[in-house]
């Protein structure tokens, strides 16, 4: 006998009890587990996600690296890739291979999900929509920003050309803040724009992790100021600018040392150009929490991200941030409250600011505080549910997420 929730109509009971199949998604990625940076981390807990809580059925298709930077979730086909000449890291797609198109029509997706605007995203875009099923894009990276760092400026007319296209033939964009979903959604359509966010974990990021013994084993003295540069080692994370800030500060009179969380091409460039510094190379779990609340102030002169995961894990541990005054970090930060926003290209007004927070204490303690707060509000429950209830309603399956409940107490 079919069990009927107070509320919920016959209908919804009677689909549910019929056992629908399992949300089918595909999705495609430019490197899932070759590179560890925030872009894909976001994509392996979404997949755990869907796979855990969800019950969906997921295909990851992307190139794959001799060795993985991190243990990935999920069942990976890898497609025909060749690495980047002197960032052996990075992998670019050679395309949509016979191979990994013949598993995926095996696999009969519901929906395509890109993560990257490469190649390989724009040659199964065109194999779904031929096909008549539908595709997210999400947006990770401001890939058009990466061109100044690497002297390419003449290209940024092509570049914004075919991204343009690529995110106007997806169905549905999922946009990591709302500046930047406000724009896409002016230059296509408001209806087809939604956020996905991202969230913090609350297990390794929170003040509580900081730590005076870790600091005196780095040499640090008690109430010395300890300045954070977290992120990849490369040039387009604002490196140049970092060092520029340090000397800035340096000849304020303010000699800190600043630690260095992270691992990149650039780490011999970076320390050339700033001596004294304490690097921590790549740091994860318990140790980077540590590491990053036992800090006092971030720097993060990055004008790249799409969204700013080391923005909100620094805040989330409690420290006074600085930082570029661009669309991922306005979304995530008020000035003057929870952290302080600069001219992005501007060593000196880093320095400004950094040497304010240091010269009154009250002030960057309020504003770690504030911060601490504010990201303790970014779960990543409630934001990678958000992902999947848009799978659903493209799949035209929008009762499966409406009642979840039912799946596991009132099925057949």
């Amino acid at each position: 006998m079919t069990k009927i929730l107070p509320g919920i109509s016959p209908f919804v009971s009677g689909y549910r009890t019929a056992a629908p199949r399992r949300l089918r998604v595909a999705l495609f990625s430019g490197n899932y587990d070759c590179v560890r940076d925030g872009a894909n981390r976001a994509l392996n807990r979404l997949v755990a996600y869907l796979l855990e809580q969800a019950g969906a059925e997921v295909r990851i298709y992307s190139p794959v690296a001799p060795q993985k930077a991190f243990a990935s979730v999920g069942d990976i086909v890898p497609v025909r890739s060749v690495c980047i000449p002197g960032r052996p890291e990075y992998r670019i797609a050679l395309g949509f291979n016979k191979a990994a198109r013949e598993d995926m029509e095996a696999f009969a997706p519901d929906i395509i999900h890109l993560s990257a605007p490469d190649i390989l995203g724009r040659q199964a875009q065109k194999y779904a929509r031929a096909a008549g099923i539908p595709v997210v894009a999400s947006l990770h990276t401001r890939f058009e920003t990466y061109l100044d760092y690497y002297r390419l400026g003449l290209l940024r007319g092509p570049v914004d050309r075919y991204l343009s296209r690529f995110y106007r033939d997806a169905d549905h964009i999922l946009a990591p803040t709302p500046p930047i979903r406000d724009a896409l959604a002016a230059q296509f359509e408001p209806g087809k724009v939604s956020i996905w966010s991202r969230g913090i974990d609350r297990t390794i990021f929170g003040p509580t992790r900081r730590s005076e013994a870790f600091r005196r084993h780095l040499g640090y003295a008690p109430g010395e100021i300890v300045p954070l540069f977290f992120g990849r080692l490369v040039l387009e994370k604002g490196l140049d600018v970092f060092a520029g800030t340090i000397a800035a500060l340096r000849a304020r009179g303010h000699m800190v040392r600043p630690i260095v969380v992270g691992e990149g091409p650039a780490r011999d460039w970076l320390a050339r150009r700033l001596p004294n510094v304490t690097f921590l190379g790549f740091l994860d779990g318990a140790a980077l929490g540590e590491a990053v609340a036992s800090a006092d102030i971030l720097i993060n002169p990055s004008v790249t991200e799409a969204f700013g995961n080391v923005n909100l894990e620094a805040m989330a541990s409690g420290l006074a941030v600085v930082s570029a005054d661009v669309d991922s970090a306005s979304a995530l930060i008020d000035h003057g409250r929870t952290g302080l926003l600069v001219s992005p290209r501007d060593p000196g007004a880093y320095a400004a600011a950094a040497a304010s927070l240091i010269d009154q204490p009250a002030r960057r303690y309020r504003l770690g505080r504030a911060a601490a707060e504010v990201a303790d509000g970014y779960r990543w429950d409630a934001i990678l549910a958000d992902v999947a209830r848009v799978y659903e309603r493209l799949a035209g399956r929008d009762a499966a997420l409406r009642y979840p409940a039912l799946d596991r107490q009132y099925a057949a």
